[in-house]
Protein backbone atom coordinates (compact mmCIF):
# COMPACT_ATOMS: atom_id res chain seq x y z
CA UNK A 1 0.00 0.00 0.00
CA UNK A 2 1.53 3.21 -1.07
CA UNK A 3 2.22 6.11 2.03
CA UNK A 4 -0.42 8.25 1.96
CA UNK A 5 0.17 12.09 1.36
CA UNK A 6 1.16 14.28 4.61
CA UNK A 7 1.65 17.98 4.87
CA UNK A 8 3.74 19.28 8.01
CA UNK A 9 2.79 22.82 9.05
CA UNK A 10 5.03 24.96 11.07
CA UNK A 11 4.31 28.14 12.33
CA UNK A 12 7.12 30.37 13.24
CA UNK A 13 7.74 34.54 14.27
CA UNK A 14 10.83 35.00 14.70
CA UNK A 15 12.47 31.88 16.40
CA UNK A 16 15.18 31.54 13.81
CA UNK A 17 17.48 30.35 17.13
CA UNK A 18 14.84 27.55 17.64
CA UNK A 19 14.47 26.81 13.48
CA UNK A 20 17.96 26.13 13.36
CA UNK A 21 17.80 24.00 16.03
CA UNK A 22 15.18 21.80 15.25
CA UNK A 23 14.26 22.22 11.60
CA UNK A 24 17.10 19.67 10.44
CA UNK A 25 15.80 17.10 11.96
CA UNK A 26 11.85 17.50 10.83
CA UNK A 27 13.77 17.57 6.80
CA UNK A 28 15.26 14.17 7.94
CA UNK A 29 11.94 12.73 8.89
CA UNK A 30 12.07 8.66 7.44
CA UNK A 31 8.89 9.04 5.31
CA UNK A 32 8.22 8.57 1.65
CA UNK A 33 5.26 11.02 0.97
CA UNK A 34 6.09 14.26 2.74
CA UNK A 35 5.37 18.17 2.12
CA UNK A 36 6.99 19.98 4.58
CA UNK A 37 5.47 23.90 4.99
CA UNK A 38 6.77 26.60 6.60
CA UNK A 39 4.04 29.51 7.57
CA UNK A 40 6.34 32.51 8.99
CA UNK A 41 4.00 35.07 10.78
CA UNK A 42 5.95 38.28 9.55
CA UNK A 43 9.25 37.46 10.84
CA UNK A 44 12.12 40.27 10.51
CA UNK A 45 14.76 37.95 12.15
CA UNK A 46 15.39 36.19 8.52
CA UNK A 47 14.29 32.91 9.49
CA UNK A 48 12.45 32.39 5.93
CA UNK A 49 15.38 33.47 3.98
CA UNK A 50 17.65 30.89 5.90
CA UNK A 51 15.01 28.18 4.84
CA UNK A 52 14.79 28.99 1.58
CA UNK A 53 18.78 28.85 1.11
CA UNK A 54 19.14 25.67 3.12
CA UNK A 55 16.23 24.11 2.57
CA UNK A 56 15.20 24.59 -0.74
CA UNK A 57 12.52 21.55 -0.77
CA UNK A 58 10.64 23.38 2.54
CA UNK A 59 7.41 25.36 0.89
CA UNK A 60 7.47 28.84 2.06
CA UNK A 61 4.05 30.53 2.72
CA UNK A 62 4.78 34.15 4.28
CA UNK A 63 1.89 35.79 6.23
CA UNK A 64 1.21 39.60 6.00
CA UNK A 65 1.51 39.86 9.87
CA UNK A 66 1.81 37.68 13.40
CA UNK A 67 -1.29 35.84 12.57
CA UNK A 68 -0.08 33.63 16.02
CA UNK A 69 -1.16 29.57 16.26
CA UNK A 70 -4.52 29.56 14.95
CA UNK A 71 -4.70 31.29 12.06
CA UNK A 72 -1.39 31.05 11.03
CA UNK A 73 -1.75 27.65 11.20
CA UNK A 74 -5.40 28.16 9.56
CA UNK A 75 -4.03 30.15 6.53
CA UNK A 76 -1.70 27.60 6.02
CA UNK A 77 -3.84 24.77 5.43
CA UNK A 78 -4.65 25.86 1.61
CA UNK A 79 -1.45 25.41 1.10
CA UNK A 80 -1.52 21.61 2.00
CA UNK A 81 -1.93 18.86 0.10
CA UNK A 82 -2.01 15.98 2.37
CA UNK A 83 -4.39 13.17 3.45
CA UNK A 84 -3.48 13.99 6.72
CA UNK A 85 -1.75 17.24 7.96
CA UNK A 86 0.81 17.69 11.33
CA UNK A 87 0.60 20.54 13.36
CA UNK A 88 4.13 21.13 14.82
CA UNK A 89 5.90 23.69 16.95
CA UNK A 90 8.75 25.27 15.78
CA UNK A 91 10.93 23.85 18.95
CA UNK A 92 10.36 20.60 18.55
CA UNK A 93 12.82 18.20 17.20
CA UNK A 94 12.03 14.44 15.73
CA UNK A 95 13.45 11.14 15.21
CA UNK A 96 13.83 10.14 11.67
CA UNK A 97 10.77 7.45 12.20
CA UNK A 98 8.92 9.80 14.58
CA UNK A 99 5.82 9.76 11.77
CA UNK A 100 5.41 6.25 10.71
CA UNK A 101 3.38 5.40 14.12
CA UNK A 102 1.22 8.42 13.81
CA UNK A 103 0.40 7.82 10.07
CA UNK A 104 0.05 3.84 10.21
CA UNK A 105 -2.72 5.15 14.04
CA UNK A 106 -4.96 6.87 11.07
CA UNK A 107 -4.59 4.15 8.43
CA UNK A 108 -5.81 1.39 11.16
CA UNK A 109 -8.82 3.43 12.70
CA UNK A 110 -10.90 5.21 10.22
CA UNK A 111 -12.74 7.11 13.18
CA UNK A 112 -9.38 8.71 14.81
CA UNK A 113 -9.77 12.02 14.02
CA UNK A 114 -6.33 13.42 15.89
CA UNK A 115 -3.07 11.59 17.03
CA UNK A 116 -0.32 12.78 18.92
CA UNK A 117 3.33 11.22 19.99
CA UNK A 118 4.94 10.72 23.58
CA UNK A 119 6.17 14.28 24.40
CA UNK A 120 9.61 14.40 26.26
CA UNK A 121 11.68 17.52 27.02
CA UNK A 122 14.52 18.50 25.09
CA UNK A 123 17.11 19.35 27.67
CA UNK A 124 16.10 16.42 30.35
CA UNK A 125 14.94 13.49 27.93
CA UNK A 126 14.04 11.25 30.42
CA UNK A 127 11.14 13.72 31.64
CA UNK A 128 7.59 13.94 30.06
CA UNK A 129 7.09 17.27 28.21
CA UNK A 130 4.38 20.02 30.03
CA UNK A 131 2.58 20.73 26.68
CA UNK A 132 1.24 17.32 25.89
CA UNK A 133 3.50 14.58 27.49
CA UNK A 134 1.33 11.07 26.66
CA UNK A 135 -1.99 12.45 26.13
CA UNK A 136 -4.35 14.99 27.52
CA UNK A 137 -7.40 15.02 29.93
CA UNK A 138 -9.62 17.70 31.54
CA UNK A 139 -11.52 17.75 34.42
CA UNK A 140 -14.87 18.34 35.31
CA UNK A 141 -14.56 21.78 35.02
CA UNK A 142 -11.92 22.26 31.85
CA UNK A 143 -8.64 22.34 33.96
CA UNK A 144 -6.61 20.68 31.73
CA UNK A 145 -4.14 17.83 32.69
CA UNK A 146 -1.96 15.12 30.91
CA UNK A 147 -0.71 11.39 31.42
CA UNK A 148 3.00 12.63 32.96
CA UNK A 149 1.87 15.89 33.97
CA UNK A 150 -0.61 17.85 36.53
CA UNK A 151 0.16 21.77 36.82
CA UNK A 152 3.66 21.72 37.19
CA UNK A 153 4.63 18.61 37.90
CA UNK A 154 6.40 16.92 35.22
CA UNK A 155 6.97 13.02 35.63
CA UNK A 156 9.95 11.15 35.02
CA UNK A 157 9.50 9.09 31.97
CA UNK A 158 9.48 5.26 33.20
CA UNK A 159 7.61 3.92 29.90
CA UNK A 160 4.66 3.83 32.26
CA UNK A 161 2.58 5.81 30.15
CA UNK A 162 3.78 3.74 26.51
CA UNK A 163 -0.10 2.34 26.13
CA UNK A 164 -1.41 3.79 23.07
CA UNK A 165 -5.00 4.84 23.66
CA UNK A 166 -7.85 7.26 23.36
CA UNK A 167 -7.48 10.56 25.36
CA UNK A 168 -9.34 13.66 25.67
CA UNK A 169 -7.08 16.13 24.11
CA UNK A 170 -3.84 16.03 21.74
CA UNK A 171 -1.15 18.19 21.78
CA UNK A 172 -1.06 21.23 19.34
CA UNK A 173 2.68 20.68 19.53
CA UNK A 174 3.06 17.71 17.48
CA UNK A 175 -0.29 16.90 16.54
CA UNK A 176 -1.68 14.88 13.06
CA UNK A 177 -4.74 15.38 11.73
CA UNK A 178 -7.23 14.10 9.71
CA UNK A 179 -8.04 16.22 6.53
CA UNK A 180 -11.11 15.40 6.27
CA UNK A 181 -12.43 15.67 9.77
CA UNK A 182 -11.04 19.17 9.87
CA UNK A 183 -13.32 19.62 7.07
CA UNK A 184 -16.22 18.01 8.56
CA UNK A 185 -15.94 19.60 12.09
CA UNK A 186 -13.74 23.19 11.05
CA UNK A 187 -10.51 24.36 11.32
CA UNK A 188 -8.93 25.65 14.95
CA UNK A 189 -10.90 28.85 16.09
CA UNK A 190 -9.23 32.10 15.74
CA UNK A 191 -10.52 33.70 18.43
CA UNK A 192 -8.91 31.57 20.76
CA UNK A 193 -5.45 32.96 18.92
CA UNK A 194 -3.32 30.40 21.53
CA UNK A 195 -3.23 27.75 23.67
CA UNK A 196 -6.50 25.80 24.27
CA UNK A 197 -7.16 25.77 20.88
CA UNK A 198 -6.47 21.73 20.08
CA UNK A 199 -8.56 21.12 23.44
CA UNK A 200 -11.34 22.38 21.98
CA UNK A 201 -10.90 21.27 18.40
CA UNK A 202 -9.99 17.50 20.05
CA UNK A 203 -13.37 18.06 21.70
CA UNK A 204 -14.94 19.05 18.86
CA UNK A 205 -14.20 16.50 16.80
CA UNK A 206 -15.25 13.57 19.84
CA UNK A 207 -18.72 15.59 18.94
CA UNK A 208 -18.82 14.56 15.99
CA UNK A 209 -17.41 10.99 16.67
CA UNK A 210 -14.17 10.69 15.92
CA UNK A 211 -11.75 9.29 18.55
CA UNK A 212 -8.60 10.68 19.58
CA UNK A 213 -5.70 9.04 20.34
CA UNK A 214 -1.99 8.69 21.87
CA UNK A 215 0.89 6.98 20.12
CA UNK A 216 4.02 6.50 22.46
CA UNK A 217 5.61 4.17 19.75
CA UNK A 218 6.58 8.01 18.66
CA UNK A 219 8.47 9.90 20.73
CA UNK A 220 9.81 13.82 19.99
CA UNK A 221 11.64 16.12 21.98
CA UNK A 222 10.02 19.96 22.64
CA UNK A 223 11.48 22.97 23.95
CA UNK A 224 8.79 24.60 25.33
CA UNK A 225 7.86 28.06 26.29
CA UNK A 226 9.28 29.27 23.19
CA UNK A 227 6.33 31.34 22.39
CA UNK A 228 5.03 32.12 26.02
CA UNK A 229 6.81 30.82 28.74
CA UNK A 230 5.59 29.91 32.25
CA UNK A 231 4.30 32.77 34.63
CA UNK A 232 4.21 35.05 31.94
CA UNK A 233 0.69 37.23 32.56
CA UNK A 234 -0.25 37.07 28.81
CA UNK A 235 -0.25 33.06 29.26
CA UNK A 236 -2.27 33.26 32.52
CA UNK A 237 -4.80 35.55 30.25
CA UNK A 238 -5.09 33.23 27.12
CA UNK A 239 -5.40 29.75 29.81
CA UNK A 240 -7.97 31.26 31.51
CA UNK A 241 -10.06 32.74 28.70
CA UNK A 242 -9.97 30.24 26.67
CA UNK A 243 -10.36 27.46 28.89
CA UNK A 244 -13.60 29.83 29.69
CA UNK A 245 -14.81 29.78 26.19
CA UNK A 246 -14.13 25.65 25.37
CA UNK A 247 -16.51 24.82 28.41
CA UNK A 248 -18.95 27.41 27.11
CA UNK A 249 -18.61 26.64 23.29
CA UNK A 250 -18.75 22.21 24.14
CA UNK A 251 -21.12 22.05 26.95
CA UNK A 252 -25.03 21.62 26.75
CA UNK A 253 -26.44 24.43 28.42
CA UNK A 254 -27.78 23.30 31.32
CA UNK A 255 -24.34 21.19 32.01
CA UNK A 256 -22.33 24.67 31.84
CA UNK A 257 -24.83 26.15 34.28
CA UNK A 258 -23.96 23.25 36.64
CA UNK A 259 -20.29 23.60 35.88
CA UNK A 260 -19.62 27.30 36.09
CA UNK A 261 -20.27 28.26 39.48
CA UNK A 262 -18.06 25.36 40.53
CA UNK A 263 -15.40 26.57 38.23
CA UNK A 264 -15.72 29.89 39.31
CA UNK A 265 -14.94 29.13 42.86
CA UNK A 266 -11.73 27.21 41.44
CA UNK A 267 -10.55 30.25 40.29
CA UNK A 268 -11.16 32.47 42.76
CA UNK A 269 -8.91 29.86 44.76
CA UNK A 270 -6.42 30.21 42.06
CA UNK A 271 -6.77 34.11 41.64
CA UNK A 272 -5.69 34.04 45.74
CA UNK A 273 -2.82 31.97 45.49
CA UNK A 274 -1.80 34.36 42.77
CA UNK A 275 -1.93 37.30 45.03
CA UNK A 276 -0.66 35.93 48.24
CA UNK A 277 2.77 34.96 45.76
CA UNK A 278 2.86 38.52 44.87
CA UNK A 279 1.94 38.36 41.21
CA UNK A 280 -0.30 41.08 40.63
CA UNK A 281 0.10 41.19 36.99
CA UNK A 282 -0.81 37.72 36.92
CA UNK A 283 -3.91 37.93 39.27
CA UNK A 284 -5.25 41.29 36.86
CA UNK A 285 -4.71 38.79 33.52
CA UNK A 286 -6.73 36.51 35.27
CA UNK A 287 -9.45 39.33 35.47
CA UNK A 288 -9.36 40.25 32.51
CA UNK A 289 -9.71 36.73 30.98
CA UNK A 290 -12.90 36.24 32.44
CA UNK A 291 -14.13 40.00 31.69
CA UNK A 292 -13.51 38.75 27.95
CA UNK A 293 -14.61 35.34 28.31
CA UNK A 294 -17.77 36.77 29.11
CA UNK A 295 -18.12 39.10 26.44
CA UNK A 296 -17.05 36.57 24.02
CA UNK A 297 -19.71 34.47 24.43
CA UNK A 298 -22.16 35.61 21.93
CA UNK A 299 -19.96 34.38 18.95
CA UNK A 300 -21.24 30.90 20.25
CA UNK A 301 -24.47 30.76 21.33
CA UNK A 302 -25.75 29.47 17.86
CA UNK A 303 -22.74 26.45 17.71
CA UNK A 304 -23.49 24.99 21.10
CA UNK A 305 -25.08 21.64 21.45
CA UNK A 306 -28.32 21.39 22.49
CA UNK A 307 -29.60 19.93 25.98
CA UNK A 308 -31.79 17.11 23.92
CA UNK A 309 -28.18 16.15 22.12
CA UNK A 310 -26.07 13.00 23.06
CA UNK A 311 -23.30 14.94 24.81
CA UNK A 312 -19.64 14.30 25.41
CA UNK A 313 -18.30 15.41 28.73
CA UNK A 314 -15.30 16.23 30.48
CA UNK A 315 -13.58 12.50 31.10
CA UNK A 316 -12.35 13.38 34.61
CA UNK A 317 -15.45 13.86 37.05
CA UNK A 318 -12.97 14.97 39.71
CA UNK A 319 -11.18 18.10 40.65
CA UNK A 320 -7.58 18.52 39.66
CA UNK A 321 -7.13 21.50 41.86
CA UNK A 322 -8.40 19.91 44.97
CA UNK A 323 -6.69 16.05 44.28
CA UNK A 324 -3.32 18.29 43.38
CA UNK A 325 -3.13 21.03 46.02
CA UNK A 326 -5.66 19.71 48.75
CA UNK A 327 -4.84 15.70 48.49
CA UNK A 328 -1.23 15.85 47.36
CA UNK A 329 -2.04 13.46 44.26
CA UNK A 330 0.56 14.69 42.22
CA UNK A 331 0.60 12.36 39.17
CA UNK A 332 -2.05 10.85 36.97
CA UNK A 333 -1.32 7.09 37.91
CA UNK A 334 -2.22 8.44 41.34
CA UNK A 335 -5.40 9.84 40.18
CA UNK A 336 -8.49 7.38 41.17
CA UNK A 337 -9.42 5.51 38.55
CA UNK A 338 -13.16 5.49 39.36
CA UNK A 339 -13.41 9.40 38.52
CA UNK A 340 -13.07 8.67 34.91
CA UNK A 341 -15.82 8.12 32.56
CA UNK A 342 -15.41 4.94 30.96
CA UNK A 343 -14.31 4.51 26.78
CA UNK A 344 -18.21 6.07 25.90
CA UNK A 345 -17.74 9.34 27.12
CA UNK A 346 -21.03 10.64 25.54
CA UNK A 347 -24.17 10.82 27.97
CA UNK A 348 -27.32 10.21 25.93
CA UNK A 349 -30.01 12.75 26.06
CA UNK A 350 -32.79 12.88 28.51
CA UNK A 351 -35.92 10.95 27.44
CA UNK A 352 -38.48 12.59 25.61
CA UNK A 353 -41.48 13.71 27.30
CA UNK A 354 -44.38 11.00 27.34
Amino acid sequence: MSAPRVSIIIVSWNARAVIEKCLPSVVDTEYPNLELIFADNASTDGSAAWIAREYPSVKIVRHPDNWLFCRGNNAALPHATGEYVVLLNNDVEVPPGWLGPLVETMMENDDVGAVQPKLLQYDDRDRLEYAGASGGFIDRVGYPFTRGRIFDTMERDRGHYDDPRDVFWATGAALLLRRSALDEVGLLDERFEMHMEEIDLCWRLQRHGYRVRVQPESTVYHIGGASLPQGSPRKAYYNFRNSLLLLYKNLPPAEWRRTILLRVACDLAALGRTLAAGRTDEAAAILRAYRDAFQMRRHYTDTRPADTDPSVLPPYRGLIPVDYFLRGRKTFSSLPAHQFLGPDRSVPPPPSPA
